[in-house]
């Protein structure tokens, strides 16, 4: 199922500047995607980009192998991905960018075996990036699907530890690179396929001991990969406008992964590896005997009304109750009264990193309430009530306190420092770390329980009623 150029090595003038449209397409889609105000516009470009690219395709003077199939899997793809993408909830948005993730990954080394299958390699530079193709495209799509079974808690998603696990992990990842090199000095079919069995397992070791906390790291780092495995196709095939976006891919997620890395505050190889010397042991929930505050929304909408200062700290749990737009309107209700606002955006709050963002952009939050962690935390200590919807591990004093913890290392938002948290929570439950969080047992701490958007409508209630 390849396409080759039918005048060997010679491409049409209007063709390579319709790809240089489409390659400008998505270089501008990647900066409109770095700010939540010009996403939407950076997706759309990027989408108009990719479909210059397929249409483009069929026009170019390649020589369309198995045509019929190709098409009929363009239907098959269309029918499935474009239903998938409408009616994913916000809640699942995480679980489907792994999926699409390893569905870029496993395209690409499924690719790059079919066409050395086909016509082999022209050169040992070309059988190089065939066999890099393969090994990155296999991590990435076995260890997307890991990551989306943990994100969709198909499987636990706390660290998954083998015994021995980092010595098979380290003996796993150098039998690839054995079979990669014994690959480029005596090219063989066989090998290529056993390197990539090597590899899909080599990708189920890397994500298995990664906890619940890390997985927007995680999500990232397969993320370049994929765009790695990509651009590698893109040389394979001599198509510029794949080797041009897997390169953009692949550079953009590694700069993401290292800046996910710093706020996690540690380094990469503790997040992949950190499970294996790991000794504590994982709360299942809160502790039954120990008391703590609830009260009533009628309660919580008076602190928050005659508060003069108030920050929101969303988390998943905003996301699963769909309240991004309830959370606005009280949002709007306090700033009626003169109250200040803004919402703590903790780099990792959610299952994906920007999660958050775009949760609240789809209830056209203002973007300048929203604060980052570095720029937030020195304002905790001067508000009178912090808002804590649905998130747990970001706020989680054991990341400074408890060296034994998972999160330890992790900067946190400084909610603790308020004079009041209140926290909106269904239970007791832990976060997706899977550690007891001692601010819920805070003499200042007051728990409104229930779902979150049912409660904060009660809120808005009541404080409409003040």
């Amino acid at each position: 199922m390849t396409a080759t150029l039918a005048t060997a090595n010679v491409t049409p003038t209007w063709v390579q500047l319709v790809e240089l449209v489409a390659a400008v397409c998505f270089i501008l889609a990647l900066k409109g995607l770095s700010s939540p105000k010009t996403a939407r516009n950076g997706v759309l470009i990027g989408s108009v980009g990719a479909l210059i690219a397929v249409v483009v395709t069929f026009f170019a003077g390649y020589e369309m192998n198995n045509l019929l199939w190709i098409l009929l899997a363009m239907v098959v793809g269309i029918a499935i991905g474009w239903p998938a993408a409408r009616k994913v909830k916000m809640t699942a948005m995480p679980q489907l960018v792994a999926l699409f993730n390893g569905a870029g990954g496993g395209a690409a080394a499924l690719v790059a075996l079919v066409e050395y299958q086909a016509v082999g390699a022209e050169d040992t530079l070309v059988l190089t990036f065939t066999v890099l193709t393969v090994l990155i495209g296999s991590v990435a799509f076995s260890g997307s699907i890991v990551t989306f079974l943990k994100l969709q808690e198909i499987m636990t998603t706390r660290p998954v530890v083998i015994p021995a696990g980092r010595i098979v992990t380290i003996a796993v990842a150098v039998a690839a690179a054995v079979l990669a090199v014994a690959l480029i000095i005596s090219p063989t079919s066989l090998l290529l396929i056993i390197l990539a069995l090597v590899s899909l397992v080599l990708g189920v070791l890397l994500v298995l001991p990664v906890g619940g906390a890390d997985v927007p790291i995680v999500i990232s780092l397969l993320n370049a990969f994929t765009g790695l495995a990509v651009a590698a196709s893109g040389y394979v095939l001599g198509n510029v406008l794949l080797l041009v976006a897997g390169t953009l891919v692949g550079a953009s997620g590694t700069l993401l992964t290292q800046e996910m890395a710093k706020a996690m505050g540690r380094p990469l190889t503790n997040t992949l590896f950190g499970a294996f010397k790991a000794s504590t042991a994982l709360a299942a929930g809160g502790d039954a005997d120990r008391p703590v505050r609830s009260s009533s929304a009628d309660d919580v909408a008076i602190m928050l009304a005659y508060a003069q200062k108030v920050i929101i700290v969303p988390g998943y749990g905003l996301a699963v109750a769909q309240a991004q737009h309830t959370i606005r309107e009280l949002v709007d209700l306090l700033n009626e009264r003169g109250i200040e606002v803004a919402y703590a955006i903790h780099p990792v709050a959610g299952r994906m990193p920007g999660h958050m963002n775009v949760l609240l952009a789809e209830a056209n939050v203002p973007y300048d309430q929203l604060k980052e962690m570095e720029e937030i935390n020195p304002e905790f200590s001067s508000t009178d009530v912090v808002l804590v919807v649905g998130a747990n591990d970001v706020v989680n004093p054991a990341a400074k306190s408890d060296p034994s913890a998972p999160i330890y290392g992790m900067p946190i938002l400084d909610v603790s420092d308020a004079a009041q948290v209140v926290f909106l929570k269904r239970s007791m439950r832990p976060g997706f770390a899977g550690i007891t969080n001692e601010l819920l047992y805070d003499p200042k701490t007051t728990l409104l329980f229930g779902d979150a958007k049912d409660s904060l409508t009660k809120v808005v209630g009541a404080v409409k009623g003040l």
